[in-house]
């Protein structure tokens, strides 16, 4: 107790920086998890949480015999899926693509042009999606240049799926390649001399030298990205998806929205499927990390 007083004492700059990230996840992260409980409960605002009757796993029962059980699940695993296939790699690709840029200017007006997606609002950006992929749209008058027919893009839940992963590779495209930058920036560069000396081309050297450098963030990061395969954010899909495309559209997370908010008050039934959803991304971070442990030694714990 006595070395913690101390610690404290040498450290209080430091410890209250740290101060209100703490408060932030204590109050809203690990507080709330008392609230799970309503998932084994009939809730009623009147009786509150300790009031109201339990219920057992009844929830639980109900969404797994819902009808659309199979459909939010698959669709929740082809859209993460997707994802990390085509968008995990895409910010790496770029951060490599870039850091082998030698003028500086051009370097920055790419980095600048490819970071702006991600500080505009997620409405204004699904509203460009919609204009864009509408009748009279871009999109569909490059499809009809092509010798295809114009059509509503969105309207069709085949298109869906494709519109949603592109998207948001665009948006966070650039954003997404920092953390490669950065660490791309902690390279030795005179692995890069020693290796020109040795006659190793610009290719040689990405592969050799650059690639096995980004190793450690990219398990890291592909490790955190696994075990939030099953949180997909419910608000992109909501400005984005209509009653056409639900088949394809419809994951967890607005399924859950909609049951919760939107169609009712449900919300014992909503917390089930909720916390289902996210013991699910619990075994997924767990195997992951065991995984990436057992295969390439990085981990995060």
């Amino acid at each position: 107790m006595q070395k913690l007083m101390q610690d404290l004492s040498r450290n209080k700059a430091i410890y209250l920086m740290v101060l209100p990230m703490v408060l932030y996840y204590v109050i809203f992260k690990y507080f709330p998890m008392y609230g799970s409980i309503i998932a084994f409960k009939d809730f009623s605002v009147s009786k509150g949480i300790l009031g109201s009757p339990w219920t057992g796993l009844e929830n639980f029962q109900a969404f797994f015999d819902s009808i659309y059980f199979w459909r939010v699940i698959r669709n929740t695993l082809l859209i993460s899926v997707y994802q990390l296939v085509f968008g995990f790699p895409a910010p790496i690709i770029l951060a490599i693509l870039l850091n082998e840029i030698r003028k500086k200017t051009f370097k920055s007006i790419v980095q600048t042009v490819s970071y702006l997606p991600h500080f505009i609002s997620l409405v204004v950006i699904c509203g460009l999606i919609l204009d864009f992929t509408s009748r009279d749209g871009i999109v569909s008058t490059i499809i009809e240049w092509l010798g295809g027919e114009r059509s509503t893009l969105l309207g069709s839940a085949d298109n869906f799926r494709s519109i949603f992963v592109t998207s948001g590779i665009w948006q966070e495209l650039g954003w997404s390649s920092i953390i490669f930058l950065a660490a791309l920036s902690g390279i030795n560069p005179e692995l890069y001399e020693a290796a020109r000396v040795d006659g190793a081309g610009r290719f040689r050297q990405m592969w050799s030298i650059t690639l096995p450098g980004l190793v450690p963030i990219i398990m890291i990061l592909l490790i955190l990205r696994i075990g939030g395969m099953m949180d997909i954010g419910f608000e992109k899909i909501i400005l984005l998806y209509n009653p056409n495309t639900y088949e394809t559209a419809d994951v967890i997370s607005s399924f859950v929205y909609r049951k919760g908010i939107a169609e009712g008050q449900d919300y014992s039934f909503t917390s089930a499927v909720g916390l289902f959803q996210a013991v699910i991304n619990f075994v997924l971070l767990i195997g992951a990390n065991w995984f990436s442990r057992r295969v390439s030694g990085n981990r995060l714990w």
